[in-house]
């Protein structure tokens, strides 16, 4: 048996990580991120890819804008925004910074919006800043009514876009975008399709073509006196298509309104393209979705054109009860003669406005629009 004894081993007192780290913590937390990221059984590589993006997005913030590229959103699709600059196009994604602006607006770039971005590869790039609006049009969104829904930006001109039939004119519905295009700043412009079926041979002998054909003539007295541009045409007959064109020459314009109403057959029509077109659901008497997705075309005459889905609804965004007859300026011009100063022109006596609709002197149409917008309008429509 051994006689000496074992030594025993000399223990020698460690720091903790928290003490040898305790003068720089940054610089420990950075050191497990790190680790953390290196142990690949541990953590995805979806995770490793969020990190590199991260990494990607602070070099780009860290650009100057004359080192971006300046380009306009002329679409987007379910990949991203296709940006096009210089002649070529680049299909981009928003940088994470810029999505925290998101706020109020269900999407934070619109068709038409000038951007500036940072190329990450030949034909892809990174969207860092939106240059300001001059001019927007939007609505409340449908899903969520304190969501406003960017439609169009940077455009001259709204071509609010009917039809006489399949689906019938909604004067409620054409007076929501006007509405929405006069407060975004841009002209409305209304375009009544498919007045063709109201002069068919077989017309005379249909009495609801003949109330369609009452309906249509009484809609275009009533806006023309208003002090709005209508323009009546037929892609068929070609009637009206001359002066469309005129009207979009060296602008920029929007084709917006219900579905089915033909706005793709419009277009078709005025440049040549290719667009597609659906057919009316009879059942409902409503248009099927043929355009999905809004697209920004140049125009050879000179200007550009946008292209919107067809809706089935439209509700304004941040307008309130008080602001709706500003923007009917025959009732608030003659509803300065009203005896009471507050009067809604509703129900009130001595109302000069009613009086102008008994008289003729405002269009029924109208009124029942004005009408409609005061009942439908209500908190959640207002920005928050």
């Amino acid at each position: 048996m051994d006689s000496k004894k074992k030594r025993p081993k000399k223990w020698v007192a460690c720091p903790i990580e928290e003490e040898y780290f305790g003068d720089d913590r940054k610089a420990y937390r950075q050191e497990r991120k790190l680790a953390s990221l290196r142990d690949r059984s541990k953590y995805k590589k979806t995770d490793r890819e969020k990190h590199e993006k991260h990494l990607t997005e602070q070099r780009s913030a860290k650009l100057s804008k004359n080192e971006w590229e300046k380009g306009r959103v002329i679409s987007i699709v379910p990949q991203g925004i296709l940006v096009s600059s210089n002649g070529q196009e680049f299909l981009c994604t928003l940088r994470g910074v810029l999505k925290k602006e998101r706020g109020l607006a269900k999407n934070l770039v619109a068709v038409g919006d000038f951007v500036l971005f940072e190329k990450s590869a030949p034909e892809e790039g990174l969207i860092a800043h939106v240059e300001p609006r001059k001019t927007v049009l939007s609505r409340a969104d449908n899903l969520s009514r304190r969501k406003e829904q960017l439609i169009a930006a940077n455009i001259d001109q709204v071509l609010i876009t009917t039809s006489v039939l399949s689906p019938p004119l909604k004067p409620s519905l054409i007076d929501r975008y006007i509405i929405a295009t006069q407060k975004g700043g841009m002209t409305p412009l209304i375009v009544v399709n498919k007045i063709d079926l109201l002069f068919t041979p077989l017309a005379a002998d249909n009495p609801l073509l003949e109330q369609e054909k009452a309906l249509f003539e009484e809609f275009i007295k009533g806006y023309r006196q208003a002090g709005l541009q209508v323009i009546p045409v037929s892609t068929i007959t070609g009637e009206g298509i001359a002066l469309l064109k005129e009207q979009m020459r060296d602008k920029s314009s929007v084709f917006s309104g219900q579905s089915g109403v033909g706005k793709s057959s419009l277009i078709n029509a005025l440049i040549g393209t290719d667009l597609r077109t659906g057919k009316i659901v009879q059942r409902t008497k409503k248009g099927t979705h043929t355009t999905t997705t809004t697209q920004l075309i140049p125009l050879d005459f000179g200007g550009w054109c946008i292209d919107t889905p067809g809706i089935k609804s439209f509700g304004i965004w941040d307008v309130n009860r008080e602001e709706v007859e500003s923007y009917f300026s025959e009732i608030h011009l003659i509803g300065r003669m009203c005896k009471f100063p507050d009067c809604s022109h509703l129900h009130e006596e001595d109302c000069a406005v009613i009086q102008a609709v008994e008289e003729g002197r405002i269009s029924p149409l109208r009124f029942e629009s004005y009408h409609d917008l005061l009942h439908s309008i209500t908190q959640k429509h207002l920005r928050r």
